[in-house]
């Protein structure tokens, strides 16, 4: 089994109350069917929340805010262990039913050999 990452694209959003109780219930529902093959999974909180580390260089940066300005940003992602990419993107078409926003799907890079 791979392990894919399913990460929840972010705008500006602003969902009524009953639309944000429409969406809780559906990722819920989600999380419940798919919890045997869910690593982890979990919401952010918004990109104004975010520090920014930056050891780069000969001292570490630390900045308020996020890497990158721009109108979209991870709002929440999934780790879920699933057989294959197209196993993946019919799971991910669940997925982004459920939360009503966009997904980008990876997989995680195989460990290397012992």
């Amino acid at each position: 089994m791979t392990q894919y990452m399913f990460s929840v694209i972010h705008g500006e959003l602003d969902y009524s109350g009953d639309d944000m109780q429409q969406i809780v219930a559906a990722v819920d529902a989600f999380n419940e069917k798919y919890k045997d093959i869910t690593v982890f999974a979990g919401g952010l909180e918004a990109p104004e929340t975010a520090t920014t580390v930056d050891g780069t260089g000969d001292s570490v940066v630390v900045t308020d805010g996020p890497f990158l300005e721009t109108k979209e940003h991870l709002g929440g992602f999934w780790i879920l262990e699933i057989s294959d990419l197209d196993a993946a993107l019919k799971l991910a078409g669940e997925a982004s039913k459920a939360c009503a926003l966009p997904l980008e799907v990876r997989p995680f890079q195989a460990e290397p050999p012992a």
